[in-house]
């Protein structure tokens, strides 16, 4: 399939999509049902969708692609035609600024250029020990409940563990009240959400008790952040972690240093994308899990083979995790933590024989492409085996991308990886989570794809030598 160059713009078809409603357009349904309203649209409507927003929202049209080579054009080809400066990005710059995430051009690059050395392959496996040192320590926790049969909410264990090892690896502290942020990031982003549904938002500074809710949190998450630059500062010691990186950055032209500003940007970015995505992929991964016990039993096999006697993982050990790699993908197939990306075309274009007129939405959306029935054979089952041999390589590049691509790929790819595959081997190899009957667990698409509320397990202990060790 190819993308038809933009000087046969004039000539471009408009795309087909689904009737709205008058004055509203496609709003409503996109309120109401996200998910739903995105995967019927390009199941009747095709690899190019048009949705309209009505008047309220000053008529805003948006085009949702869905084959992997529009993904690729504007991820790869043109990125340059489609900038960040929508209505999502702009809600999601008053709770992160200008961090990684939601900057743009020059500026980006540089603080992208200053962060990549804290990714790199040496400084992940660095990393290793800390998330297996907390992984073991969560699920000690989890035994001690067992004995008492408490089940857990698997989800809010998820973020308050992953937001632990963020602190830990990429900002060197342990002195955040994982707690206390986990509510004020909930906050944040429930507000975001909420308000990309919303026909008018009112400024910040009109005191309602929405917006005053928002303010607190976000005050909250400052001083959390600002107490952090402020220590590192005071100790001048020195560390390997990306806060002390970004703080030892000089800009080359002129030699100044991060403001704190920018400094706390960064780590509010960190605190978002650190540990927000790889919490989801964890908590989807065990409710998964506890619906498919054959591909459980798989897991614990491989478990039980490669680390023997039932010792700890280590970083070597993740290319030998085969079983518990694909787990891993294939939940994040069907469940893609970074469900859409949203962009804004700076020119007129053509994909795929559609017009897209300058000045409207594209939306590229994992958890639609990685529906498409051309790439994926019973799109919507759990099967982890669909990743074995190489078969990402048969495919067209961004039939699968729940880390992005192109220049704005997720830096933390890598490291989100080693850190979920290192965690369910670490949790795996001692405990079964089973749901818990009655719960109708459903996603929720704001910034990231959560749970809708609690998913309840009850923790099984597996013992050691025993049959559930084993695989049966």
């Amino acid at each position: 399939m190819t993308t038809a160059a933009p000087s046969s713009f004039v000539h471009a078809r408009t795309a087909p999509g689904p009737r709205g409603l008058p004055f509203l357009g496609n709003l409503v349904d996109v309120r109401r049902d996200r998910l739903g309203t995105f995967l019927r649209a390009a199941v009747e409507h095709g690899d190019v969708a048009r949705l309209e927003f009505g008047v309220l929202t000053g008529r805003r049209i948006a085009h949702l692609l869905r084959h992997p080579d529009h993904v690729k054009h504007v991820l790869v080809d043109a990125p340059d035609n489609f900038d960040k400066q929508t209505p999502g990005f702009t809600r999601l710059r008053e709770v992160l600024g200008e961090g990684l995430l939601t900057s743009e051009g020059s500026f980006w690059l540089r603080q992208r250029r200053i962060a990549q050395p804290a990714f790199h392959r040496q400084r992940i496996a660095s990393f290793a020990g800390v998330m297996v040192r907390a992984g073991e320590e969560r699920v000690n926790a989890w035994l001690e409940r067992a004995r008492r049969d408490e089940p857990i909410d698997v989800a809010e264990e998820m973020m308050n563990l992953a937001l632990r090892i963020v602190c830990e690896t990429l900002l060197g502290v342990d002195m955040v009240d994982t707690s206390a942020v986990s509510q004020a990031v909930d906050v944040l982003l429930a507000d975001v959400r909420n308000g990309l549904g919303s026909f008018f938002s009112l400024p910040r500074n009109v005191p309602i008790e929405r917006n005053r809710i928002f303010l607190e949190a976000a005050d909250m998450l400052d001083r959390q952040v600002q107490r952090i630059i402020d220590a590192r500062r005071k100790s001048g010691a020195e560390a390997s972690d990306l806060l002390s990186l970004l703080m030892a950055a000089r800009d080359p032209e002129t030699g100044e240093g991060m403001s704190d500003r920018q400094l706390r940007d960064e780590v509010m970015t960190m605190f978002l994308a650190g540990h927000e995505t790889t919490a989801n992929a964890l908590a989807w991964t065990f409710w998964l899990l506890s619906l498919h016990p054959g591909v459980r039993r798989k897991l614990s096999a491989e478990l039980a083979s490669v680390l023997e006697d039932g010792r700890l993982p280590t970083f070597e050990d993740v290319a030998r995790l085969e079983v518990t790699t694909r787990v891993l993908q294939e939940s994040m197939r069907l469940y893609p933590p970074a469900w859409i990306v949203a962009r804004r075309a700076l020119r007129d274009d053509v994909i795929g024989g559609y017009a897209i007129p300058a000045g409207s939405l594209v939306f590229v959306s994992p958890y639609v492409t990685h529906r498409h029935p051309a790439f994926w054979e019973n799109p919507e089952g759990f099967d982890p085996d669909r990743f074995a041999g190489g078969a990402l390589s048969r495919l067209p590049r961004f039939a699968y991308f729940p880390f992005g691509g192109g220049p704005r790929q997720c830096i933390g790819m890598s490291f989100a990886m080693v850190e979920a595959t290192l965690l369910l081997a670490t949790l795996g190899r001692r405990v079964h989570l089973d749901l818990l009957p009655g719960q109708r667990v459903v996603p929720e698409p704001g910034v990231t794809l959560r749970p809708r509320g609690e998913i309840r397990m009850r923790i099984v202990p597996i013992e050691p030598g025993s049959t559930a060790r084993n695989g049966a």
